[in-house]
């Protein structure tokens, strides 16, 4: 404010005498005021004041536009009452308080521009004996209008950038915390898995004790010390898994979304993973039929491992078509891809847990436990997945019953 409202205040015009200006000097401060949050108007109107009034004297000076500095500061000093008036009265209306009310806030302006311009003419006028007419007092009441309303547009333009920015940025974190709870999900099921294999191993390791007892007394005690270390593994997991589900089967509103947004969702962070692979792939969507609001870790933690693994099937560009249909209480997603077709020797052990048929490109391959999840989650709750390959590529067909997506009660 300091040095911009100096410097602004230098494009000017003398519309009704030589002594009274109007310049960009005010609609700048205007702006810089509406900016401020958090520090009092007084200190900056004050300072920028006596800067307009330093600039102007040392302007006249270097140019020799006054015979000395005294004549340019009685000259200009009226400046600096026009400037801190306006600060006060800005921080005795507390302008802060109507941020969101661009009307108002364009009037409040107005009106402080009108008696600043008043307290600025009166002081020319018992030091300079400087008048305007009536018709000239309402021109500048018409300029003052001009200037606070496009300061007021352009400080809407600046919230409307604020609010964009900060909506983006919400709708990044909300996606990427969608994409981590989906995730949860998925391993909540093997953690499951895991809970039960450890019981089953528990249980044989206790018959082996029971078994070696009076036989072997040392083996049999081994066999005991075994069985005792899974059974504290079993309660580990069991806290961590008690800790995933509360989490993931908390219901709410939140939980739960159209399924455009859900695709649009599912799309757009599969084709930021296309674009860090360095593929070129084209993705389209399909929904038919009426849908609820389907519930987003369920939908995500499947459908989302398919597309992504459509991403992983395409070389280097081709494309991929998710689509949505419900039918008798069922609902089906399907996603195609234009990648290679799978095998024969490949189909019977495709959604095995661990087989792979992907290879990074030092020779690693893959967990080989995504297609596996998506089968055993898809089964635990009474769906069904299949694929068909076409002769350009393979759809993988996912069907759910509804009730299992949709909110309880």
């Amino acid at each position: 404010m300091i040095v911009t409202v100096p410097l602004a205040g230098e494009l000017k015009f003398y519309p009704f005498n030589e002594t009274f200006r109007i310049g960009f000097g005010a609609p700048t401060m205007f702006f810089f005021l509406l900016l401020l949050q958090k520090v009092p108007f007084i200190i900056p109107g004050f300072f920028t004041a006596a800067s307009v009034v330093l600039f102007r004297v040392t302007i006249d000076l270097v140019t020799g536009n006054m015979e000395s500095a005294v004549l340019s500061f009685q000259h200009h000093f009226p400046a600096f009452f026009f400037y801190f008036t306006y600060a006060c009265l800005f921080q005795l209306v507390d302008v802060k308080r109507f941020r969101n009310w661009s009307l108002l806030i364009g009037l409040i302006g107005l009106l402080t521009e009108l008696v600043s311009n008043g307290t600025e003419l009166l002081l020319e006028y018992y030091l300079l004996k400087s008048t305007i007419s009536f018709v000239e007092v309402i021109e500048m009441v018409k300029i003052a209008f001009v200037r606070c309303f496009i300061v007021v547009s352009f400080f809407n333009m600046v919230k409307l950038y604020e609010a964009q920015s900060r909506e983006r940025q919400i709708r990044k974190q909300n996606e990427h915390m969608l994409m981590l709870i989906s995730n949860l999900y998925e391993e909540a099921v093997y953690l499951n898995k895991t809970l039960k294999n450890a019981e089953t191993v528990t249980k044989e390791s206790y018959d082996v004790y029971r078994a070696l007892k009076g036989i072997d007394n040392e083996m049999s005690q081994r066999a005991l010390r075994i069985a005792g270390e899974i059974h504290e593994i079993k309660k580990d997991n069991q806290r961590i898994f008690a800790g995933i589900s509360k989490l993931i089967t908390n219901e709410s509103y939140k939980d739960y979304m159209s399924v455009a947004e859900l695709i649009q969702l599912i799309i757009h962070s599969n084709e930021k993973y296309s674009h860090s692979l360095g593929k070129h792939i084209v993705f389209t969507y399909s929904i038919k039929g009426n849908h609820s609001n389907y519930h987003v870790y369920t939908v995500l933690s499947l459908v989302n491992n398919l597309v992504a693994n459509a991403v992983e099937a395409i070389t280097e560009s081709g494309t991929i078509h998710v689509g949505l249909l419900e039918q008798d209480e069922m609902v089906e997603f399907n996603v195609y891809n234009s990648g290679s077709v799978i095998p024969k020797k490949y189909e019977k052990v495709i959604f095995e847990p661990g087989f792979t048929s992907k290879y990074d490109e030092h020779g690693n391959p893959s967990t080989g436990i995504g297609l596996a999840y998506v089968k055993e989650a898809v089964t635990n709750i009474g769906g069904d997945i299949i694929f068909k390959n076409q002769k350009d590529g393979v759809v993988f067909s996912i069907k759910l019953p509804t009730h299992q997506l949709i909110q309880k009660g």
